[in-house]
């Protein structure tokens, strides 16, 4: 997302006097997503956008919270495999696996159903 369009979301959360409150679900998965792909220091981040390094950073701890329990989808799977011999990486097309939210949250994908199937029969 451009990170203009970012900042004009942003501002529509701020107060009077310039504080951000009751920022949505949507805006902090905006906000994550952004400063994931930012590759500058993160103090031109917090220019670009035009809020405070210390509001942002809760925004952004909050994001990642809620990310982890499963609020937001997550992205397209993309299976990685690695040559044995060589250990390089070998990207292959995306797959249409199977995933599932196990406990505490944790999101476990498979590639193929049996691989799944094989995993619910040894934790039962």
């Amino acid at each position: 997302m451009d990170l203009g369009i970012l900042k004009k979301k942003i501002s529509t959360f701020k107060t009077a006097s310039g504080k951000l409150t009751s920022v949505s679900d949507d805006l902090l998965i905006d906000i994550l997503y952004a400063w994931e792909n930012w590759t500058g220091p993160a103090r031109g981040f917090y220019a670009a956008i035009g809020a405070d390094h210390r509001k942002m950073a809760k925004l952004i701890g909050r994001a990642k919270k809620l990310k982890r329990e499963g609020h937001f989808p997550s992205e397209e799977f993309k299976e990685i495999r690695i040559n044995s011999e060589s250990g390089q990486i070998i990207e292959s097309t995306p797959c249409s696996g199977v995933e599932i939210i196990w406990n505490n949250g944790k999101i476990i994908r498979f590639s193929q159903v049996d691989l799944l199937v094989d995993f619910l029969k040894k934790a039962a």
